[in-house]
């Protein structure tokens, strides 16, 4: 019979799983991808289908070396990058940081986009509301345990609602599911995008570095850590799907989405069209759970890559820190006066572009470093799957350095 200080780690183990999983799972469904989901489905239709596969395809490799690694070495990713090629953490801190700044300011925008379409409030006093309240959050003494439930909560409620208006909005899906294996036309900036938004930058850290903050690494927790990895990318992947179908069944009955103007909400656009003023504020309640859990996962991903450069960061300093974090990507937002929709489609792109330098280092601990993870066997065939898909996005992100950046001139 098992002990009650073993049910109790169980539970422990397994909480500390869930939370993972929906931190990583929010990160990657953030406004960011359902902006660009929405502008690219309007301009490619059902070929847009191979681009989500392929970063489904992409995320589970990249997510199971990633959280693996990080787990066999009870390191955050900056310092097994320092460990194995000394000094490459801190460019990929920097880099890290950088980008997950460029996100926030996008989380926060859309946050604001997601008040102003819920109950019509202004966008940027809709993104200052929403980051004090990410900063209340981190003040709180409670913050981790605050942060795993309202995280699990709105992860909830946004697949919920979204099924609802992909139902609603009566998508071709046979159409969809051939395209979804034989595209039209394939847009490798358009991938790099939609990888960047999902699985780029900060977010393959995040669910990583939050099992680490719970002690859940080690040997010991490989297989449960592979799972719960496995599991994330299935509810990311279900709903990156699920949101694809629902804009899909809009822009097929032939409703023309804007996404030229400078104001344009092209996600709004569809919601709205599938399902009037009830989908316009359901799409208000998703962007909003999208955003905020965003701006929690992209503060607090970027700020445990500080770390790299002092020790002493204690919980409570990077709480504060997170809450400085938060608080500079308000100002510039505030300040900046970029459209929203053209922020959040460049923020995936160029964190796509930040991608595969840290996969590369971590495949290359893979290959080389046992002795970085306990002698730790690590599988051939992940790692020759996970070489691919460093090679993969290394050659989408230099075919899509130009496009990616021309999001800003349209801004």
């Amino acid at each position: 019979m098992a002990t009650p200080k073993a049910i109790n780690f169980v539970r422990t183990r397994r909480s500390s799983l869930i939370a993972a999983i929906f931190l990583m799972a929010t990160s990657a469904i953030g406004p960011g991808f359902i902006t660009q989901t929405a502008t690219f489905t309007a301009t490619m239709g059902a070929s847009f289908a191979f681009g989500i596969l392929a970063s489904i395809v992409i995320d589970f490799f990249v997510q199971q070396n990633i959280w693996r690694i990080v787990t066999l070495t009870r390191m955050r990713a900056a310092d097994i990058a320092n460990a194995a090629i000394p000094g490459s953490g801190y460019l990929l801190a920097i880099l890290v940081i950088f980008g997950g700044l460029v996100f926030n300011i996008g989380n926060i925008a859309g946050s604001g986009l997601g008040l102003n379409a819920l109950i019509g409030l202004e966008p940027k006093l809709g993104g200052l509301l929403s980051a004090i309240m990410a900063i209340f959050i981190f003040s709180s003494q409670r913050a981790g345990i605050a942060i795993d439930r309202i995280i699990i909560v709105l992860g909830v409620a946004m697949i919920t609602l979204t099924l609802f208006v992909a139902y609603v909005s009566n998508p071709p899906l046979g159409e969809a599911l051939r395209q979804t294996v034989l595209p039209d036309n394939i847009n490798f900036a358009t991938i790099t995008t939609i990888v960047g938004g999902t699985v780029g930058g900060y977010i393959c850290y995040a669910g990583a570095h939050r099992l680490l903050d719970k002690g859940v690494a080690g040997i010991e927790n490989i297989q449960a850590v592979s799972r719960a990895a496995t599991n994330g990318i299935l509810v990311v992947g279900l709903m990156r799907y699920i949101l694809f179908l629902a804009i899909l069944g809009v822009v097929s009955s032939g409703v023309i989405i804007d996404i030229s103007s400078k104001d344009a909400n092209p996600a709004s656009q569809a919601f709205q069209a599938a399902a009037g003023q009830f989908g316009l504020r359901i799409f208000g309640l998703i962007l909003w759970a999208a955003a905020i859990t965003s701006v929690i996962g992209a503060a607090y991903t970027s700020i445990s890559f500080i770390t790299v450069f002092s020790q002493k960061f204690t919980e409570r300093k990077r709480n504060i820190t997170t809450i400085i974090f938060i608080a500079i990507s308000l100002l510039i937002y505030i300040v900046l006066g970029t459209p929203p929709a053209a922020l959040l489609v460049f923020a995936g792109g160029f964190n796509g572009l930040i991608l595969p330098i840290g996969l590369t280092i971590f495949i290359y601990v893979g290959w080389c470093r046992a002795d970085l993870m306990q002698g730790y066997h690590y599988p051939r065939w992940l790692l020759w799957l996970g070489a691919i898909t460093c090679a993969l996005t290394w050659y989408m992100g230099f075919m899509s350095i130009e496009p990616i950046f021309s999001f800003l001139k349209t801004a």
